[in-house]
């Protein structure tokens, strides 16, 4: 699968003054597979190590952190001759080896002609848990979430149809109608399938969303035994509660993240850490409530209040158990939930941008779902399932604010109209 981390990649490998490359993302979203095919490109070979299996390797870290001795020991026990800028070293699963993750801070210094390339599903959780010698300054890092909906269609062999999207979106003109059409459905696909890239395979394989679901399942479970694994019992138990939550608290008429939702007389002192490893293993993701809409934005945080969305829409879409034909309808549904679901897409699609999440509440009379700092502007965003679009809180913020322009999300062709931008829901990755 084509996924836009590669030319991150690339770039990285040609780099002047590189460093050490870190990969941060959740379990299953593809990581191990996009650092082998970038090696097989772009290198004579590689040496790929799952830390999580390496004992005899994790044991020689302990006693060893020079990088040639080490590169040494790795010739010898698995028979490979590594050279520099022709291998390149993987270290998978690097949170199970603390002593290797230091040791990316001495390849850094002493051995900088070696390509080297860490990734760890739940390095974020170990980081915040143990007191790691975290090579600060001495490693690059980059962040990797499920396919967005652009690389979905990469997948779905309609990388023109993402063309005609990007085209219409930089020129604000609306796409012809029966490829809105089209989009839509696509997306649509989307909001079932999400971006986890083994549910993305079996659908294309199999053209079935029944088939897709124990795939789902499948990584639910392996989350289900991070938790376990990785947590104390204790703390594991209020983790899963805080996960299992997720669709209750979004189907809320107000979505902000309650405690009590999780529990009667829930409260942040018992469930803090529990959403903070969430956090960290990066399944879910957070929406800091904002106070005021000026520049710079994250001067502003209410950081007590707060929304939960899943790191996946497919994930969600499977949890809530929501009957798919009510997504793939072609009538506007009066479902409310639907609406916080294709919040939680948006969120998605901009987290995997790179953006803060962030959204703005005023005395609970006006609320705008997301807004971004963007080129030096403040942008409030608003979120629509369907086509009937009216709303006052974009107004409100926008007079309050004094904003250039604002955005309003939702099934409607792209335009431009009082200042409200028209962002089709299958164009979010333009933004």
């Amino acid at each position: 699968m084509k996924r836009k981390i590669s030319k991150a990649l690339a770039e990285w490998k040609n780099q002047k003054g590189r460093m050490p490359l870190i990969i941060n993302g959740a379990r299953q979203v593809g990581k191990t597979y996009i650092l082998e095919l970038f090696g097989k490109e772009y290198f004579d070979n590689v040496l790929y190590l799952n830390m999580e299996i390496e004992g005899a390797l994790c044991r020689f870290f302990e006693t060893e952190l020079d990088p040639k001795k080490i590169i040494q020991f790795l010739e010898a026990a698995k028979g490979q001759k590594i050279t520099a800028g022709k291998t390149l070293l993987i270290f998978d699963e690097i949170q199970a080896c603390e002593r290797a993750l230091t040791s990316l801070k001495y390849f850094y210094e002493q051995t900088p002609e070696y390509h080297v390339v860490a990734a760890g599903s739940l390095l974020g959780v170990a980081l915040n848990r143990q007191k790691y010698s975290f090579p600060v300054g001495k490693v690059n890092e980059m962040n990797m979430y499920p396919l967005d909906f652009e690389e979905f269609l990469w997948a779905m062999n309609r990388e023109q149809l993402a063309e005609e999207i990007k085209t219409h979106y930089a020129q604000n003109s609306a796409m012809p109608e029966a490829l809105h059409q089209i989009a839509l459905e696509l997306y649509k696909q989307y909001f079932i399938v999400g971006g986890m890239p083994a549910a993305i395979v079996s659908f294309i394989t199999t053209n079935s969303f029944v088939k897709v679901q124990p795939i789902q399942n499948n990584i639910l479970n392996e989350y289900i035994a991070d938790m376990a694994k990785y947590a104390e019992p204790v703390t594991s138990i209020k983790i899963r509660a805080c996960y299992n939550s997720i669709p209750a608290q979004l189907a809320k008429e107000n979505t902000k993240f309650q405690y009590k939702v999780v529990q009667r007389g829930g409260t942040a002192t018992i469930f803090g850490e529990a959403i903070e490893w969430l956090i960290f293993a990066g399944v879910v993701l957070k929406c800091q409530r904002l106070e005021h809409g000026y520049i710079p934005i994250n001067a502003y945080a209410d950081l007590s209040n707060f929304k939960m969305y899943m790191g996946d829409i497919g994930m969600l879409t499977l949890r809530s158990e929501v009957p798919l034909q009510t997504i793939l309808s072609t009538i506007d549904e009066d479902n409310t939930f639907l609406g916080a679901m294709t919040e939680n897409y948006v969120a998605q699609a901009f987290a995997a941008k790179g953006y803060k999440l962030w959204y703005w509440q005023s005395d609970g009379k006006a609320e705008v779902d997301f807004v971004l700092q963007m080129d030096g502007a403040v942008v409030p965003i608003e979120v629509k399932k369907g086509r009937r679009t009216r709303s006052k809180s974009l107004g409100v913020f926008s007079e309050k604010y004094k904003t250039t322009y604002s955005i309003r999300i939702s099934k409607k062709n792209f335009g431009l109209e009082n200042g409200i931008k028209s962002v089709p829901l299958y164009a979010v990755f333009c933004i």
